[in-house]
C-alpha cells in the first residue's frame, strides 16, 4: 500500500523538466534574433557614423578663413566629428597608402589640405549631406567635397532590413508568449486533480496557489538563465571567430537583452500557471476527466 501510495503521489506531480526546456528553447530562439536585431542597428549606426565627407580647400587659404570653416564645422548639429589634414599630415596619409615618395612623385608640390567630416548616424544620409554642402557655398576657397554617395545610398536599405527583422522579432515575441503558455498548461494538466482535491479539503484559493506560483517564478528563472547563459556562449564565441564584432557589442544593451529574457520568462510563466490553477478551481470534479 506504501508503495502504491508514493507512486501515485509521483504520479500527481506535474512534469517541470519538459516545461524549462520548452521554455528554455522559446526564450533563447527569442534572444538570438533579439540580438540580431540590436546588433544590425549598432552596425548601421557604426556604418554611418564611418561614412566620411572630405572637404578639399585651396592651398592658398589663410588660416583666419580655414578657422572660421572649422568653427562653423564644429558647431553644425548634423556633424559627429571632423579632422583638419594640413599637407604634412596629407603627406603621411599618402605615403602609408603605399604610393611613391611623396617629394619624387609630385616634384615639391604640396597635396591639398582638407577636412574630413563625419555625419551623426541620424544624419548621415543623402539628403542631409547635400543640404549640409549647399551650406558650405558659401566658402569660395572650398575646391571639392567629396562623399561615397553609393554607400550612403544603400543605408536605406539596411535600415529596411533591420525594421524588418524588428517585426519578426515582435512576431516571434508573440508567438513566444504563445507557446510558453500552452506549455506551461499542459505541465499544470497532470496537476489538475491535486489541485481540486486540496480545494474539496477546504483549502483557499491563495493556500493552493502559493507554492505552485513559486515554482512557475523559480522555473521561469531557470528556464531564462539557461536561454541567457547559451546566447552569451554564442556571441563570444562569434567574437572569438569574427573579432570586428567585439566593436559592435555594448554592454549595457546586452544587459537589457538578458533582462528582459529574464523578466519574459518569469512573468509569462507566473501568469500561465496562475491562469491553469484558476481554471481547474472554476471547473466541476467530473469536468477534469
Amino acid at each position: 500500500m506504501s508503495q502504491t501510495g508514493k507512486l501515485s503521489a509521483k504520479r500527481s506531480k506535474p512534469s517541470y523538466f519538459m516545461a524549462i526546456l520548452g521554455v528554455t528553447l522559446v526564450l533563447f530562439i527569442v534572444g538570438v534574433l533579439g540580438w540580431v536585431v540590436l546588433n544590425s542597428r549598432k552596425l548601421e549606426q557604426v556604418l554611418r557614423e564611418s561614412a566620411t565627407m572630405n572637404i578639399f580647400i585651396n592651398q592658398t587659404t589663410t588660416d583666419k578663413d580655414k578657422d572660421t570653416l572649422v568653427a562653423f564645422i564644429q558647431q553644425h548639429p548634423y556633424i559627429r566629428g571632423f579632422k583638419y589634414i594640413d599637407k604634412e599630415e596629407a603627406k603621411k596619409e599618402w605615403l602609408q597608402q603605399g604610393n611613391e615618395d611623396f617629394n619624387v612623385f609630385i616634384d615639391n608640390m604640396m597635396l591639398p589640405r582638407s577636412v574630413d567630416v563625419n555625419f551623426k548616424s541620424e544624419f548621415a544620409d543623402s539628403a542631409h549631406m547635400a543640404g549640409f554642402i549647399n551650406q558650405l557655398q558659401k566658402y569660395p576657397f572650398i575646391t571639392e567635397v567629396k562623399f561615397p554617395k553609393e554607400v550612403v545610398a544603400k543605408f536605406n536599405i539596411l535600415r529596411k532590413v533591420t525594421l524588418g527583422l524588428g517585426i519578426i522579432a515582435l512576431v516571434l515575441l508573440a508567438l513566444t508568449v504563445i507557446l510558453i503558455d500552452n506549455t506551461i498548461r499542459l505541465a499544470m494538466f497532470s496537476n489538475r486533480f491535486l489541485i481540486k482535491t486540496m480545494q474539496m479539503v477546504g483549502a483557499t484559493r491563495w493556500f493552493i496557489a502559493k507554492p505552485l506560483n513559486v515554482r512557475a517564478i523559480i522555473n521561469g528563472a531557470v528556464a531564462a538563465l539557461m536561454a541567457i547563459a547559451a546566447i552569451i556562449i554564442i556571441i563570444f564565441s562569434l567574437e572569438n571567430w569574427v573579432p570586428e564584432l567585439k566593436g559592435l557589442r555594448d554592454n549595457s544593451t546586452l544587459l537589457l537583452l538578458c533582462s528582459t529574457i529574464l523578466a519574459i520568462g518569469i512573468s509569462i510563466t507566473l501568469i500561465s500557471t496562475h491562469r491553469s490553477i484558476i481554471k481547474y478551481l472554476k471547473m466541476k470534479l467530473d469536468e477534469l476527466y
